[in-house]
């Protein structure tokens, strides 16, 4: 399967040459090959330039510069906290608009008197603005008439447009990070773009000013009566409150009322009631709980604590229990129960344990009376606080709706000391004409113009240029999809490359003259007649310059033909190229020349039966020749012309106008005797064939062909067109020689060579190719 590849200069590289994104090497070639497009473009955007630096009226721009600073009013008001960086933005870019608005450009028109200034309603106007200004006129032209204004309205149009006008020519502009804005304005008349610039800063300033005092003014005359109505409100507030105390019997001391007072100090006691009784009980039910033990484990277990109880009877009993006790044990071990001592000591120990029981019941008597008299004394406060509760219950239904009172008169009151404070520092605050701005730099006249600045319009038009004169260059570059180079024979068509045919002057006469001919039409004939000794020159360029380019190309042909076809007596070779007028004649006949020149017996046959060229090179026209030869009418031999100087014989072709089927002609057995004849009779057997994209005759005629020679046009025959042709035609594509580059124009060739190339060295190759030029190119 043929793949198809776009064949042009480009700079980028191709993928098996080198992994580089970019040949800098290609590069190069493109801006050397481009080179006069790209200084056409320079030259062009450069003209520009100077003509509109020309035509350009000169600019003047004043500037001054603000600064914001909210510490000026320091001394007229308290400062607020640090604004965060996003508010002093905000408040930067409020300041900007303002500068910028409709409402301040009005302001500056009626304070620096610009109403009727001739310089703002009609500047000097550069060829754009002019151009604008004519396209403006006509498009108005067609608008409906608008009716005509009043005096007022008309000078109000005028201070409209005056307005607008400054809007348009001022620039406004915070200076990097800082709080300082930049205002600067541009005019072809330096003083009033002075008187402008001081304008606006004046008007701001003053515009801060009105605005700081008419705010206050506003927030004072808005206080004030907000101060009355608070006032009025509060009062009668504090009213309704003592009102309602009185209708409701609300007495109160120290800000409570009395029942709340009563019902506080009940609860305090019994809560210090309730606390007696717990402590009472705890104490009773323990001794209760001793005594119920009887005598002997009441003594045992009689383990109070001092604190408890300070009854020193009872502990001195204790005390006396645990030594009678302690002795009785002594005696007890060492002389037995029965010992009097320890009887004795066991009845004073039985005695005291009676003793303390008693003891215990009268302290548990006594316990339990107080039980009883702080248990009744918390019953008894409950049933007052009882009494209490029921009788100010009515009170706290009516102290809601007091305390509704209180906080109503209380936020009034809050509210309106709040106000007063307010007003009383919008007042002061009425008193200090003080700005949050002020001039830091103060707008000069400027001496010299702004704009257009030449240096910069110059560079700019120079870098425009260079990249419209590479984008034209490069869109031509991308575009160059043709034969130019040996790289791009092998690359399209993987096909051997014979060398190139210069231009020769001739050849383009024949461009230019043959899109006017008619194949065999009389003034044809009467041209040729004319220019019959060029014609014929142009046929033996290769012969009578023998050491040129030219020869040297046809002779890199003819070693090619001895290399494919060795071995063989007889040669038939054709001549095809894709596309007409691409010099094949001429090739062919060179190439003939140049064998019968050698010695070698050489026919040149004219096969281009529907466009000959070939004959029309003839110094004479024919009587007979091909088409005669192939129908049998003649001998074909009789029809053969003889070179006198290179003993080529010429087989021409005469037109015939009924000949509808050439290709069947080329095909038919008369043609094949002829060319089994020629082929006996001659060694070399040169064909003329017709062009292969238009017709079939060549394709037709191509079994009888050993060899081909593929002549392309530099730079005019596509490649995609010749490499489609030869993949639709095998039986020619496998048997081409190789391709020949004609018409080419050897002072550019080197433009489109590769670093390395061949082509880049062609100078060096002068001196084997200048003895002896071509006369039809010196002539020419």
């Amino acid at each position: 399967m043929h793949q198809k590849n776009f064949t042009f200069h480009s700079a980028l590289p191709k993928a098996d040459e080198q992994d580089g994104f970019i040949d800098l090497d290609r590069l190069w070639a493109v801006v050397t090959r481009r080179i006069r497009t790209i200084l056409a473009g320079v030259a062009i955007f450069a003209a520009l330039a100077v003509a509109y630096l020309l035509t350009a009226p000169s600019s003047y721009t004043s500037a001054t510069q603000i600064l914001l600073d909210e510490t000026m009013t320091k001394y007229a008001e308290d400062q607020p906290p640090p604004a965060s960086s996003q508010q002093a933005d905000m408040e930067i870019a409020s300041a900007v608009e303002i500068l910028k608005s409709n409402e301040m450009a009005l302001r500056v028109v009626d304070a620096a008197g610009l109403v009727n200034n001739d310089e703002i309603l009609n500047p000097p106007q550069s060829p754009v603005a002019l151009i604008k200004s004519g396209v403006k006129l006509i498009a108005s032209a067609f608008k409906p008439a608008k009716p005509p204004l009043t005096p007022d309205q008309a000078r109000e149009a005028q201070r409209q447009q005056i307005a607008a006008a400054l809007q348009d020519d001022l620039k406004v502009e915070r200076v990097t990070r800082s709080s300082v804005v930049s205002i600067s304005f541009d005019s072809t008349d330096p003083q009033l773009a002075a008187k402008v610039t001081r304008a606006y800063a004046d008007s701001y300033l003053t515009d801060q000013l009105n605005a700081n005092f008419d705010a206050t003014e506003r927030a004072s005359v808005w206080l004030q009566e907000r101060l009355n109505d608070l006032r009025q409100r509060s009062q009668q507030a504090s009213l309704d409150v003592e009102k309602y105390k009185a209708d409701n019997g609300l007495t109160s001391t120290g800000g409570e009322l009395m029942s709340e007072q009563q019902i506080s100090d009940l609860n305090k006691q019994l809560i210090i009631a309730q606390a007696d009784t717990a402590s009472a009980s705890a104490r009773y039910y323990q001794y209760k709980s001793i005594i119920d033990q009887g005598p002997d484990n009441a003594v045992k277990n009689a383990t109070i604590s001092s604190s408890q109880t300070d009854n020193t009877v009872l502990q001195d009993l204790k005390t006396r229990y645990l030594a009678v006790q302690k002795r009785e044990q002594d005696v007890t071990q060492n002389f037995g129960a029965d010992h009097p001592q320890a009887v004795a000591l066991k009845a004073e120990r039985e005695d005291i344990t009676r003793q303390i029981y008693q003891e215990l019941q009268q302290l548990t008597a006594s316990y339990k009376n107080e039980f009883d008299v702080a248990q009744s004394r918390a019953v008894s406060l409950r049933q007052s606080i009882e009494g209490v509760v029921g009788k100010n219950s009515e009170a706290n239904r009516s102290l809601v709706q007091l305390n509704e009172l209180n906080q109503k008169a209380t936020a009034l009151k809050t509210l309106y000391e709040s106000y007063l404070s307010r007003y009383e520092e919008a007042s002061q605050q009425r008193s200090f004409p003080i700005a949050k701005a002020r001039v830091i730099s103060t707008a000069g006249v400027p001496t010299a113009p702004s704009s257009p600045k030449k240096t910069l319009v110059l560079a700019l038009s120079l870098v425009l240029g260079l990249m419209a004169g590479g984008a034209f260059a490069a869109l031509q570059e991308f575009r160059d999809r043709y034969f130019r180079v040996e790289a791009d024979v092998r690359a399209a068509l993987g096909l051997k490359f014979l060398g190139y045919l210069p231009l020769l002057g001739q050849q383009s006469f024949n461009k230019k003259k043959g899109q006017k001919r008619k194949a065999g039409a009389a003034p044809a004939m009467a041209e040729d007649a004319e220019h019959g000794v060029a014609f014929e020159r142009i046929m033996r360029v290769s012969v009578e310059a023998p050491r040129s380019i030219f020869a040297e190309t046809l002779r890199n042909a003819k070693l090619a033909s001895d290399v494919m076809l060795q071995g063989r007596a007889d040669r038939v070779i054709g001549v095809v190229s894709a596309l007409p007028g691409e010099g094949k004649s001429t090739t062919a006949a060179n190439f003939a020349a140049l064998l019968a020149s050698s010695g070698k017996r050489t026919l040149l046959i004219d096969a281009d039966l529907r466009n000959p060229g070939l004959s029309r090179m003839l110094k004479s026209p024919p009587q007979t020749g091909l088409i005669e030869a192939a129908l049998g009418e003649v001998p074909w031999a009789s029809a053969v012309r003889v070179d006198p100087r290179t003993k080529l014989a010429i087989l021409p072709v005469v037109l015939r106008d009924h000949l509808l089927h050439t290709s069947e002609l080329l095909s038919s057995q008369g043609m094949m005797n002829l060319m089994e004849s020629a082929r006996k009779m001659f060694d070399y057997v040169v064909v003329d064939l017709a062009p292969l994209a238009p017709v079939i005759d060549a394709k037709a005629f191509a079994p009888q062909v050993d060899a081909f020679l593929l002549v392309a046009e530099w730079g005019a025959t596509p490649t995609n067109l010749v490499r489609d042709i030869l993949e639709q035609e095998p039986q020619i594509n496998s048997r081409i020689l190789g391709v020949i580059l004609n018409k080419t124009d050897m002072s550019e060739l080197s433009r489109y060579s590769d670093f390395g190339g061949t082509e880049r060295y062609r100078q060096k190759y002068t001196s084997y190719y200048t003895e002896d030029r071509p006369k039809a190119e010196i002539e020419a």
